[in-house]
């Protein structure tokens, strides 16, 4: 059974938002400016690591930095109105409110992007803590009383068990059913759609709640 007041953390990328379309366009857009040869088709499929690991993977260490800076300077105007929420997320912040809960977002994504997301989407979280990723999360999940954390990759789910809480995985990114679970995932759903009656049975019954019946199996 979960104690009250309920916190419940989610991801970003790929978690409550689909950022593929966005960030596509502004790798492309870097690759242009700077004629250094980027695969942006492969870069979105390995979304949630830092930024600077995946343009470690295209540029020389010495001009990763300044990179990065021009990334996200191209960010602002061409990865957020793209980049459409996913299935389910509106509602499954909207259950935990219902719930009397608080819902955090928990982020590797640079801050200020992550808010931009949230603010054009109309995604209201309680709070925004960004430039974490994997173990790291625990950092702000511990902070924020976090029983539950919501995330699609194996580094979400290390990021909840460091930090003590519920790892509910959703296969919705990069990591499918199989590899989150031999991560440790406590619970692998199909995507967020299902989360709000996930939510309702482990308020009531706690760590006994399963995956919905017909989401296990395709997860995997």
């Amino acid at each position: 059974m979960a104690t009250h007041p309920l916190t419940v953390g989610f991801d970003l990328d790929m978690t409550l938002i689909d950022s593929r379309p966005g960030i596509k366009a502004v790798y492309d857009r870097l690759s242009e400016e700077t004629g250094t040869y980027i695969d942006s088709e492969l870069a979105i499929t390995r979304l949630g690591p830092p930024l600077e690991q995946e343009l470690a993977y295209w540029f020389p260490a010495a001009a990763v930095p300044a990179a990065v800076d021009r990334y996200r300077e191209l960010y602002v105007d061409h990865a957020i109105v793209p980049t459409p929420a996913m299935p389910g997320a509106v509602e499954a912040i909207a259950a935990v409110r219902a719930a009397g809960g608080r819902a955090i977002v928990v982020t590797a994504k640079h801050q200020p992007s992550a808010q931009s997301h949230l603010d054009h989407l109309g995604i209201g979280a309680d709070a925004l803590i960004g430039w974490l990723w994997a173990e790291a999360k625990a950092e702000a999940l511990r902070e924020h009383g976090a029983s539950v954390y919501v995330g699609d990759h194996v580094g979400d789910v290390r990021g909840a068990r460091t930090a003590g809480a519920f790892s509910v995985a959703v296969a919705t990114g990069p990591c499918d059913g199989a590899q989150l679970r031999a991560e440790g995932a406590d619970v692998v759903l199909d995507d967020l759609t299902r989360f709000p009656r996930w939510l309702e049975d482990w308020l009531t019954d706690g760590a006994a709640a399963s995956e919905p019946e017909d989401a296990a199996e395709d997860a995997a």
